[in-house]
């Protein structure tokens, strides 16, 4: 009988993405390896959420040994790589201030391109979701379209090269040329939705405890992933934020985060540390340091862009603002940025950040944001020029899409801005498993979310 592969939460899975945190973070793990190894323990699936077969029940209780030891080991990066709010203030030498007035320029039209564009970047990236850059640009350019310039498509494609380099099975029914009809569910934009409706039962002021009880009321666990099914779990087993970014969860510096700070950063425009802020109460919940940073940075820079007076390169650098300089993922970010202007062929900053940061894990925050970063510099604000990108990019593809989506839909300030050969397909609709929001359109999100904007 086969036991149950519930991925992303089993303990003999998660000693190995812990030890590889560990080596990310600087902690002498060398001793909890071995005998991990020598017990028969398996590394880290690379790509999936669990190994292939269940562990004996002596290698699981090995496994939860280990984890609680390594959660002992000290990290000599700490110092530089704070969590709480007040200490990442304080390393942040630049940390913005607080507009003079406060500006409400985020209108309807502009968060209506901006719902767009997270949709739109999301779908380009779901059929190539984990898979390896190699095959992303080898069945891109087998059907004509490398440079990256619109959806891809099974049509012409070789049999070998489909077998070699298959869709990400979930979502190549519904996210290929041929088959897309309306926006499928992803949760990319359930996050967006949560935390819209998080604003509009506790406003601005919620707190991290209020978004917790959001999720168990309206999330359902099975759409959740890596860091926030460990959250949701340890929710479940009565352990209390901040502590349910932490417990056993070696994926809390990973992208999760960052998915879900949009609405953070549409709703405070032109004010990058309220945005960077709120984003914080939301990834504590689920993430610590990199983690954390990649919500804030991506708050900070979409409330820049939505304030209506700065481009696409301000709000990077207005992002970056409210990382500690020090940190591995402000490090990144100013390397994929650097890189961006550095070098006229994208493929080729591709392939730098993947020699550099490949080592990292597909979906960790660190990468990831390099790419975006990267992606949106080297694009200078257009918007198919953002998010073909950002998904050409590897790694995490469906969700560096939707941010650079959003970032460069804000800046176009209306949809009719947005190419229609990208907003057509959607047919204002948008599935989702959020109750309440099932099949809403996008021009009602965008009211939606502009009252929030108001509110005080």
């Amino acid at each position: 009988m086969t036991g149950l592969r519930l991925t992303w939460v089993q303990p003999e899975d998660l000693v190995g993405h812990e030890l590889r945190q560990a080596e990310e973070d600087g902690r002498d793990a060398r001793d909890i390896r071995s005998r991990w190894i020598r017990a028969g323990g398996p590394l880290a699936p690379p790509r999936a959420g669990a190994s292939p077969t269940p562990a004996s029940p002596h290698l699981r209780a090995l496994a939860h040994e280990l984890l609680d030891e390594l959660a002992l080991l000290p990290s000599p990066l700490t110092e530089y790589e704070p969590t709480p709010l007040t200490l990442i203030t304080a390393a942040c030498p630049a940390w913005p201030a607080p507009p003079a007035n406060r500006p409400t320029l985020s209108g309807p039209d502009a968060l209506h391109a901006a719902w767009l564009g997270r949709a739109v970047g999301c779908l380009l990236g779901k059929p190539v979701e984990k898979l390896p850059l190699d095959g992303i640009r080898a069945l891109a350019r087998a059907t004509g379209n490398w440079p990256l310039t619109t959806w891809f498509t099974a049509k012409g494609l070789p049999p070998e090269l489909a077998a070699a380099h298959p869709w990400n099975r979930r979502s190549a029914a519904t996210s290929l040329a041929e088959n897309i009809d309306g926006m499928p569910e992803d949760d990319d934009l359930n996050y967006p939705l949560l935390n819209l409706l998080l604003l509009q039962r506790h406003g601005k002021a919620f707190t991290t405890g209020e978004l917790a009880q959001l999720w168990l009321d309206e999330l359902p666990a099975g759409r959740t992933f890596t860091a926030e099914r460990i959250a949701y779990r340890n929710l479940l087993s009565g352990v209390e934020p901040p502590l349910t970014a932490a417990r056993r969860n070696p994926f809390r510096e990973w992208i999760g985060a960052a998915i879900r700070a949009d609405i953070h950063g549409w709703t405070h425009p032109g004010d990058p540390a309220a945005a960077a802020a709120q984003a914080h109460r939301d990834a504590c919940l689920t993430h610590t340091a990199n983690g954390v940073y990649g919500a804030m940075f991506v708050a900070a820079a979409l409330a820049t862009a939505a304030g209506g007076t700065a481009g696409v390169h301000d709000a990077l650098a207005a992002g970056l603002t409210v990382v500690p300089p020090r940190s591995r993922l402000s490090r990144a970010v100013r390397f994929g940025i650097d890189t961006a202007r550095a070098e006229p062929d994208f493929d080729t900053v591709v392939d730098h950040l993947h020699a550099a940061l490949g080592h990292y894990h597909w979906v960790h925050a660190v990468p990831n944001a390099a790419l975006l970063a990267a992606a949106l510099t080297h694009a200078d604000g257009d918007f198919s020029g953002s998010i073909c990108r950002a998904v050409s990019g590897g790694w995490d593809t469906d969700s560096n899409g939707a941010t650079a989506g959003s970032l460069a839909g804000l800046l176009t300030g209306s949809p009719d801005a947005v190419p229609g050969r990208w907003t057509t397909p959607l047919k204002n609709r948008l599935a989702t498993s959020v109750a309440g929001f099932d099949g809403i359109g996008f021009d009602t999100l965008a009211h939606l979310t502009h009252q929030e904007v108001l509110r005080p």
